[in-house]
């Protein structure tokens, strides 16, 4: 059903000037981990407060306040090199499972991170139960799709 829009995807201005390019592809996949590496720092120097572990004598909720502009300025960055990636290879990523587990994952953790962990993290400024529980979630969405993604280069 999605084929013919990856199709067209492809044969876009953009898909073949991306395709043409010998160094678009690795320059946006390398910014891409560079957003990689700036999410996961803003993830987990929270997540693991959350969980108990980690910068003990920071509350909660100062640990976000602080993280959360790397956090979304990292997310808008994977984004926008994702899609690029995206329009990059579109027929390649249709035929592969990694792919279209990761664009399932995504919005799950997205949508957590920006609700649920969020109000969570806003109030916290101890670990108990329910914090650990959110960080427990928020680390499984979150390594699904960096799995997932990393996956999509080997299949």
């Amino acid at each position: 059903m999605l084929l013919p829009f990856f199709e067209w995807l492809e044969s876009s201005a953009m898909g073949t000037a991306l395709a043409q390019s010998i160094w678009s592809f690795a320059v946006i996949e390398a910014v891409h981990l560079v957003g990689l590496c700036l999410l996961g720092g803003a993830l987990l120097v929270v997540d693991m407060r959350l969980l108990g572990t980690g910068l003990r004598k920071s509350p909660i909720s100062e640990l976000g306040t602080q993280a959360h502009p790397w956090l979304v300025g990292a997310t808008i960055l994977m984004l926008a090199t994702g899609v690029l990636l995206w329009i990059s290879e579109p027929i390649k990523l249709y035929y592969n499972d990694s792919f279209w587990w990761k664009v399932r994952a995504l919005p799950f953790a997205l949508i957590f991170t920006y609700t649920i962990r969020r109000r969570v993290v806003r109030v916290a400024t101890e670990a108990n139960t329910r914090t650990r529980l959110v960080g427990i979630v928020s680390l499984a969405l979150w390594f699904t799709v960096a799995a997932a993604g990393r996956w999509i280069g080997f299949s």
